[in-house]
This record gives structure tokens, sequence and C-alpha cells, in this order.
């Protein structure tokens, strides 16, 4: 049994949560014949948390784990760095979903306790991992009710949650934009890429990691798995593939995934001026009422330099690499909704936009399994990385080493993901359904 890749992760966009945090730490590059217990493909949050869930479990074993580009400057580091507890569905009009979502919080905070206890072990700076909460903001009467919807929600689950009016808003954000919001207090506002990078540093101490070595095949022989990348290869028993929407590209799950791309810009550093005339708190981060909205966050200088987030704008490439096109359109769409939310910063410069990855499935569940014997999942997060791929990276690592927990019961529970129209249908429908939200989501 053989797995090839058809095509390598590619990004569009400068990677800036990285970026503004200067050079990281650097890790060899694989050009040598390896063996080890467990393989590990892919070095995001998924592949990163199922290398430290191995070596909780059995500190014996040798881990390698293979990522394709730079550690922090893939996917997992072109995010926005919510790490969201509660019910948060994409798919709903006000994430709310349907159904009793009390277990899938209690996991999500299992993943929440489980980047916390990495901090702590790692040295993680503190400010890359800020349990701050997030606001759900409305700019308009739709969203205001939208929120409201999810307050009852929240209501019906005992989940605590806090109502800002229009002047709380602005004392927050420094924007006169917003006429609600709905204040939540367990999200943690990660630096994606200074929490990424902590986490490989900690795990490198025990694991091996290679970056800048992309797997090339997955390929059966005996009782073992061969990886083999440009310049070496890795012979393990065990094999856990973190790589999300790439799945697809070693022909898994062909047909079934959704591979969504959503664009963000970071500005320039604010300085004093622009600072005072915004006004708001130094740190926020608040997710649209309506789930096709603007996402915005203001970051300090704990965190590479004082910076507003703008993201918003989807679109469905199956090739998985966003055209060029799609990132002016986005750019142009994020100095409008920038402008919109603050406009005594008008003259303050978007100096990085990029495009980040996602992949979804139409039933919103995720590809954590076992796919052959030895070799496992840990893919398909829905758009939500960060916590959901701790989880599959926790239940990839605990299949392999035959344990069982409340996590991969979950997972194990999950239906099979469903089949896609076949394209290019499923893309054209797709993109013309994202852009008929996108211009519902209005102002929001």
């Amino acid at each position: 049994m053989s797995f090839v890749a058809r095509r390598l992760p590619s990004h569009r966009g400068p990677a800036a949560w990285a970026d503004i945090l200067g050079p990281g730490p650097r890790f060899d590059r694989l050009d040598q014949a390896l063996t080890a217990d467990i393989a590990v493909i892919g070095g995001g949050f998924a592949g990163l948390s199922a290398a430290r869930r191995v070596m909780q479990l059995d500190p014996s074993l040798r881990v390698v784990l293979l990522e394709a580009g730079r550690i922090a400057e893939g996917a997992s580091g072109r995010n926005s760095g919510f790490m969201i507890d509660l019910p948060h569905d994409l798919a709903s009009d006000d994430y709310a979903g349907a159904g009793d979502d009390t277990t899938l919080t209690r996991l999500n905070r299992q993943a929440i306790d489980f980047a916390r206890d990495a901090v702590a072990e790692y040295d993680i700076p503190p400010d890359f991992f800020d349990p701050a909460g997030k606001v759900n903001g409305a700019a308009t009467a739709k969203g205001d009710a939208h929120n409201r919807s999810y307050a009852k929600h929240l209501a019906d689950l005992a989940e605590p949650s806090e109502w800002l009016d229009a002047q709380a808003m602005q004392e927050l954000t420094g924007s006169r934009h917003y006429r609600s919001g709905l204040y939540t207090p367990g999200t943690v506002m990660l630096q994606p890429a200074g929490y990424v990078r902590g986490l490989a540093q900690g795990i490198n101490r025990v694991a091996q990691i290679f970056e800048n070595t992309p797997v090339l095949s997955v390929s059966q022989a005996g009782a073992a798995w061969v990886l083999k990348t440009p310049k070496g290869r890795v012979t393990a028993p065990r094999v856990i593939t973190a790589v999300n929407g790439h799945l697809e590209s070693f022909g898994i799950a062909r047909g079934r995934l959704v591979q969504l791309f959503l664009f963000a810009s970071m500005t320039e550093p604010l300085g004093p001026e622009a600072r005072a005339a915004m006004g708001g708190a130094d740190r926020w981060g608040v997710t649209p009422s309506d789930p096709m909205g603007t996402t915005m966050r203001r970051i300090d200088a704990g965190q590479g330099g004082h910076h507003i987030v703008t993201r918003t704008a989807a679109v469905v490439r199956p090739g998985l690499v966003p055209t060029p096109r799609d990132m002016r359109r986005a750019a142009r769409q994020h100095r409008a909704k920038f402008d919109q939310r603050f406009p005594a910063l008008n003259g303050v410069k978007q100096a990085y936009s990029w495009g980040g990855h996602l992949c979804l499935s139409l039933n919103g569940v995720a590809h954590a399994r076992e796919i052959a014997p030895g070799l496992y999942s840990a893919c398909v997060q829905n758009g939500l990385g960060t916590a959901r791929g701790t989880l599959t990276g926790i239940a990839a690592a605990e299949r392999a080493l035959g344990q069982t927990s409340a996590i991969t019961e979950y997972f194990d529970a999950e239906a099979d993901l469903k089949r896609l129209p076949p394209q290019p249908f499923a893309a054209l429908g797709a993109n013309a359904y994202l852009r008929w939200k996108e211009w519902q989501a209005g102002a929001e």
C-alpha cells in the first residue's frame, strides 16, 4: 500500500505572525535515513500536539516529526489565533448550531488545558497564550439579533456571557462601528506563530523535528511504513499524518474535502499617535456576529508590536492554492473593512496580507481515524484548527498507542465524511454561496 503526494503545501503572502517576532528557531532538514517508533507528518497544531501526547504516554519512544516548510509559517501560523472553547459552528447564522454542545465544549477546554500545560512546561512566553476571552461584535440589527440568539443558546447550556452595549464596545475597541457585543470568557488568544514555535522547541528537546522536509510518499514495507522525503527517509511502524486538507493530496478522502481559504491583513506597527487617535484597549479580539463577517483583532507590544489584524473574504480552491486575484480582492476588502471601523486611522498601511488554508467537510466532521494498520490521521479541522487540531492530534497519538479516552470516543462516534458534488460544480457552487453569504453579512 502506498500513498504518493500529488502536491505539496504552497502559501500566498508572508507569514506575518512569524515575521513580526523576528527570526525563529531553525530545525534541520532531513538528509539521511532514520528509524523511529512513531513518525508524525506535519508540524502545526495537530502534529505537534500528537508528538507531545505520544511523549506524555511513553517517553521512551523515538518520535520524528517532519514539516514541509518552516515551523509556524504554514497554515498554523496564518490563522487569527482564537482558541475557542464554546460552540462555534461556521455554517450557522449565529455560531450556535443545533443540539447539545456540552461534550464538544468540554473537549475544547481539554485542548486549552493541554496547551496551557505546554506553555508552562516549555516556558512559552505568556503573551503568546492570553486567556482574555473574546467578543462577538454586532454592527447591525440583524447581527444584534444573532448575538441575542447565541446568548440564549449559551444560557441554555449554563455558559456565562456578558452583553456589551455600543458604548462598552467603543471603550474596548476604539470603534463606533459596533452597536453591541457578546463577551465570552473562555477563549484564549494566541500569538499563533509564537505558540507553535515554543511548542516545537519544547518537543524538540526529546523528539526530532525536521523542517523544509516534505513527505513525498508513505509506503508500506512489511510491518513498517517508509516516509520518503527529497533527501532522506524515515521508517516507522506507526505514522500520524497531521496535514489537514493535504490529506487529499495523498489520495485519501478525495472528493470529500472542502479546501477553503480565508484571508487576513495586518497593519504596520501602530505608533503613539495612531494609538492615541484610536483609543480603546491594547488587546482584544472580535469575531463577527455573522460567521461570514469580519474578524478584527488588536495585539500589543508583547506580541511583536502594536498591530490590528483584519480577517474576511473566503474562497474555495480545490487545487489548494489561492490565485493572485483572490489575494488582491481580499486585500481591497480588508482595507475597506478597516477604514469603515477606524476612520481616524485611514493613513495606516496594511503591511501584510496572506491567505490561510482551512479544510471543511460537508457534515462538519473531522478525519481522525486509523486509515490503515499503523497509519493514523489527525485532519479536517473544519476551520477550528487551534482547538480541533489539538484534539485530533491527541486522538491520533492515543490511538497509535492503543489508548482510549473521551477524545478518541468522540471522534470514533463521528459519521463518515460526506461526498461532495463533482468538480468543477462543487467549487463553483460553493464560491457563489460564499459571495452571497458575504453580501448578506454586510457591515458585520
